[in-house]
């Protein structure tokens, strides 16, 4: 079965010529995928014809005519910019034409486009934004990581469900172990927040192995790590940061003397292998969980391999129905329903 894809070209930081060059490479990669690329159709068709392409039967273009600003208010631009790529996007996920979309550009209003057009699924008090991170054994699921900066222990209870389904469907881990980020792993260790939300994940069914400190994250002996938006973003960050300045530092080492040098040529491959290791690009967005739909967030520095594997994550996110599985999981570990209050928008902190 075909997935159909679509991506807003227009978001990100290198502009369409880098989007359109990841939507091409993920068509070649799956033979299955279709790709709908939204945004100015000059550029596009521009981008295009450098790769000797024009749109067909995998590759198509909608034109829109407005783009929402990295720097404009999430909420009122997707209010106002009615044919902002992103918009559109998911205006025609909601109307059954494609099953997901991904987006470089202005991740707040992605988020609000996304549930503007397609709502929250069943249940579910805020949809949130799930980083996944190398670690020494496997990737590791940390959500939220920036869309809601204040939450209550509902919303984490929540977070914990959907990222531990996400990583059951996309990574086949079996009862994913969650942990709980605190200040110490004591139950009785954090704030308010995170009592609170310590005591709704031990009394569930889900396998909680308690709280876990920022140390634990890159260890790879928990699978899942519930925050809140605010913590959650700065660890992200923090993160994307240590892992630059790492690769900045070992150069600066290498390049010292003719023993680090040679030292570098025999060790090549292994420093190959590390930086892909580590590289954002690799695991190419953030999917944004809990929506009624399907949409990835992507960095605004990604390149074409970040938004090649974007899509491809996209794209069994839909073949595999993670929403399907999410559902079930929440139904299974007796996930707490909203109140009318509480089923807010979310998109403050992205």
């Amino acid at each position: 079965m075909t997935v159909h894809i679509a991506l807003d070209a227009m978001g990100g930081d290198q502009g369409p010529e880098v989007l359109v060059a990841g939507a091409v490479a993920a068509v070649d990669e799956r033979a299955d995928l279709e790709v709908t690329l939204l945004g100015d159709e000059s550029c596009i068709l521009d981008s295009l014809r450098r790769h000797d392409l024009a749109p067909g039967d995998r590759l198509h273009v909608v034109h829109t005519t407005e783009v929402v600003g990295m720097d404009e208010s999430p909420f009122e631009a997707v209010r106002k910019k009615k044919d902002a790529s992103v918009v559109v996007a998911f205006q025609l996920q909601k109307q059954g034409k494609v099953g997901a979309v991904v987006s470089a550009g202005n991740s707040g209003a992605t988020l609000a486009a996304a549930i503007r057009s397609l709502g929250r699924l069943q249940n579910i008090a805020r949809p949130g934004i799930a980083g996944v991170f190398p670690t020494l054994k496997g990737p590791v699921v940390m959500m939220d990581v920036g869309a809601n900066v204040d939450c209550r222990p509902q919303h984490l209870f929540q977070f914990g469900i959907m990222a531990a389904a996400f990583a059951e469907v996309l990574f086949g881990t079996k009862r994913p172990r969650i942990g709980l980020l605190s200040i110490g792993e004591e139950g009785g260790k954090g704030n308010v927040l995170v009592k609170k939300s310590h005591e709704l994940f031990s009394q569930s069914p889900l396998n909680y192995i308690g709280n876990v400190e920022g140390r634990d994250t890159f260890q790879g002996d928990v699978d899942v790590i519930v925050c809140d938006g605010f913590v959650g973003n700065v660890c992200l960050k923090l993160s994307e940061g240590l892992a630059e300045a790492m690769i900045a530092m070992l150069r600066e080492e290498i390049s010292k003397n003719f023993k680090s040098k040679l030292g570098y040529v025999l060790s090549r491959d292994a420093f190959a292998s590390f930086r892909k290791r580590v590289d954002y690009a690799e695991y190419g967005g953030a999917p944004l969980l809990g929506l009624n739909g399907t949409g990835i967030v992507c960095h605004g520095r990604s390149n074409a391999t970040a938004i090649k594997n974007a899509i491809a994550v996209a794209a069994q996110m839909v073949s595999q129905n993670v929403n399907e599985h999410l559902l079930q999981l929440l139904k299974k570990a007796g996930g707490v329903s909203p109140s009318a209050d509480e089923a807010d928008a979310a998109g403050e902190g992205a």
